[in-house]
């Protein structure tokens, strides 16, 4: 069954033994990143729920709900050891009942609270810096909602970056190749100001959504649906004309403000680096929706793989893009995007024809998500699982020639947050082909295939102590 909010989620978390409630009290900074980072380092990482904030009598944080396989299994109702291979296909299952329609609600807990006047998100929200040197304090985790300001249809979710910069003041990271830079980009044509409505502490699914790479008129709602196996549940916001999550603990409703640049930043990001600082567009909070006390606020610590960022952008971004190229490629078996953003990408696929691995490297690269961020691309075949690194490696080893199989493409568009950009913005694409040869290309001499004995598989069974439970 789908879980109608992230409470009811924290409720199987707890019964699974992956929920730890931090009852004594803690300060915002440095003890909640700490705890969220340490809990991302454990194989089998539990959610951190924090009961009692310095400064915020009677609200919670939630740290880490999405950073660990078991968290990841449990919320698509998997056995909770299931392995990351079948965490991906079950993904690429669900995503492929898309699209399923969200269900309009009239009411929800959400509305419970209603603030249009002396906004202050400082009292709201226990805010803080994910990490010591950021700008300021950040939502990291909230799903921002925007529409397409020329057709009204097109609605996007987006997990961006939000630095708190004052009591009723946001500012936004819109990256070039995120749907909501296309949506701010119309309205500043029209020189109009861009409806935003951001949900924090969201059921699960609604969270991966929202961090999948769809294309940009497939509505996020639609794919939390099929996640779900349900229509998602959305409410109008209140004062812009916008749907948003009914399962939601708290949104903040404004606008972006038009032809408006600040510098935003620094923040400590995926690659393990601190960005610098940048002109990024600003939000002016006009109305917050909540539930009732205690507020729930979820938020995500960002760093050096691997943390909570990782085990949640990884199989999405994975299985978005292995829809995405099954749909232009049949032959395409498996995608592995899981490092640092896909920056690394490792895609399995069988052959049609001589060459064709550069021809699905080339289709990666016209993707939403292949667009800025796989700079490492590597073609195997089918007989090589990408999520295993040994297979990878030794078919890089054994049928890449760097002479024939190594394209690169210099000059190419690149993550503004890739460390090695110069300038920032700018890459050099590296693709490596290691498949097999296939005719009328040169078969890899005359040499035979080793295989694995057959009797192999009843050894295992045998000799592994876990199985034989």
């Amino acid at each position: 069954m789908p879980y109608k909010d992230l409470r009811e989620f924290l409720i199987r978390l707890e019964s699974e033994g992956q929920l730890r409630r931090v009852e004594e009290e803690v300060l915002p900074e440095p003890d909640i990143s700490a705890a969220a980072y340490a809990a991302g380092q454990i194989p089998s990482g539990p959610a951190v729920l924090f009961e009692k904030i310095r400064g915020y009598d009677r609200k919670k944080v939630v740290m880490n709900v999405h950073g660990s396989w078991r968290n990841y299994a449990l919320m698509l109702n998997l056995p909770i050891d299931t392995p990351l291979q079948q965490i991906f296909h079950e993904l690429v299952k669900k995503s492929d009942s898309f699209p399923i329609s969200s269900k309009v609600v009239d009411d929800a807990p959400l509305k419970e609270t209603i603030l249009k006047k002396n906004i202050n998100i400082f009292e709201i929200l226990p805010v803080f810096r994910v990490n010591d040197y950021d700008g300021g304090p950040y939502l990291s985790k909230a799903v921002v909602v925007s529409k397409d300001p020329e057709n009204p249809k097109n609605q996007n979710l987006g997990i961006y970056r939000l630095q708190v910069k004052d009591k009723d003041r946001l500012g936004i990271q819109t990256s070039p190749q995120h749907d909501i830079a296309v949506n701010l980009r119309k309205a500043e044509e029209l020189n109009q100001p861009l409806p935003v409505a951001i949900a924090i502490g969201n059921d699960p699914a609604i969270t991966l959504a929202a961090g999948m790479p769809l294309q940009y008129d497939e509505d996020e709602y639609d794919m939390v649906g099929a996640l779900r196996g349900e229509p998602a549940e959305v409410i109008r916001a209140e004062t812009v004309d916008l749907m948003v999550p009914a399962g939601a603990e708290v949104v903040l409703e404004g606008e972006i403000i038009p032809r408006q640049r600040s510098i935003e930043g620094p923040f400590g990001e995926y690659p393990g680096f601190y960005s610098g600082t940048m002109k990024q567009a600003e939000i002016r909070v006009k109305a917050i929706t909540l539930r009732k006390d205690p507020i729930l606020f979820e938020n995500l610590y960002i760093g050096r793989p691997w943390s909570e960022h990782d085990y949640l952008i990884g199989p999405i971004t994975s299985a978005t893009l292995y829809r995405q190229l099954r749909a232009m490629a049949p032959e395409v078996v498996s995608v592995n995007a899981m490092y640092c953003h896909g920056y690394g990408t490792i895609v399995s696929t069988k052959s049609r024809m001589a060459g064709y691995a550069k021809i699905i490297a080339a289709k990666l690269l016209a993707t939403p998500h292949g667009l800025v961020y796989p700079k490492l691309i590597v073609i195997v075949d089918d007989d090589i699982d990408p999520f295993n690194l040994n297979e990878v490696m030794w078919a890089l080893l054994t049928r890449f020639r760097p002479d024939r199989d190594l394209i690169l493409i210099p000059n190419a568009p690149g993550s503004t947050l890739d460390p090695t950009g110069y300038p920032p913005g700018l890459t050099t694409r590296m693709i490596m082909d290691a498949t097999k040869p296939v005719p009328p290309d040169l078969p890899l001499g005359t040499l035979s295939l080793l295989t694995p004995p057959k009797e192999a598989a009843e050894w295992v069974d045998l000799l592994n102590p876990v199985r034989r439970k």
